[in-house]
């Protein structure tokens, strides 16, 4: 479904993104694993078209969109959710997840309970400061599976939220891509990546390492989590 191809993206003299590789498959969800710095949020950002590579492709259903404007992208199927959620004081819960005016009455509640929020008791709520960061992330989440996006590019899902919020974050990311979705899940939690069909692990801007939720996640726990000099990859590594 996605396919980056040699993404470069050069910043004040230095290579955020270099010479990038990555394949998502139609169907499954994609962990992107890696730790703080290394180009996770910015490759999100260069593929939903909010900022421009030097070089490289982005293909999406085999046409080439790498210079799509963000609207174009979005027609064609491509939700970026941002780690910290969108902030829409004043409205209901109800009319925040219809924001997308395509959204079923019955979805909505259906797609609140996939993240573990009683539609009774949240619908009419307000999007506010009662709102715990948990709550908010399911909400936005919920807001995502309203859209039926055929890629969601999910940034840092399961970023500063409690572990009540967790499994029903992870269990709303399931029930997306039953439902026909796509998912790119960036994340610096090899245990939030334990989901994902595939993952691939980023550093210093480029994939070093892509395999099985189970080998992946050991190897960057031996590897990354005990690395000194984050954002760049040892020699051999």
């Amino acid at each position: 479904m996605l396919e980056v191809s040699d993404l470069r993206l050069i910043r004040d003299g230095k290579a955020i993104l270099n010479d990038l590789n990555l394949r998502v498959e139609r169907g499954e969800i994609h962990g992107l694993l890696g730790v703080n710095g290394t180009g996770k949020t910015t490759l999100a950002n260069i593929i939903m078209g909010l900022a421009a590579p030097a070089g490289g492709r982005i293909l999406f259903e085999g046409e080439d969109i790498t210079r799509l404007p963000v609207w174009q992208r979005a027609k064609r199927g491509i939700t970026l959710a941002w780690q910290e959620p969108a902030r829409f004081e004043g409205l209901t819960v109800r009319d925040y997840l219809q924001l997308n005016g395509r959204a079923d009455p019955a979805e909505l509640e259906e797609n609140l309970a996939s993240v573990g929020l009683p539609p009774g008791q949240y619908l009419d709520r307000f999007v506010d400061s009662t709102l715990s960061g948990g709550e908010r992330k399911r909400i936005e989440l919920a807001s995502v599976m309203s859209v039926k996006p055929k890629l969601a590019i999910l940034d840092e899902p399961d970023s500063g939220i409690d572990m009540v919020s967790l499994p029903h974050i992870m269990n709303g990311i399931t029930q997306m891509v039953k439902g026909g979705s796509s998912v790119l899940l960036i994340t610096h939690n090899d245990s939030g990546a334990e989901i994902a069909d595939r993952v691939s692990v980023i550093c210093a801007g480029k994939i070093i390492k892509s395999g099985s939720p189970k080998e992946v996640s050991q190897w960057f726990k031996s590897n990354c989590r005990v690395c000194l000099t984050p954002g760049m990859p040892r020699e051999g590594v």
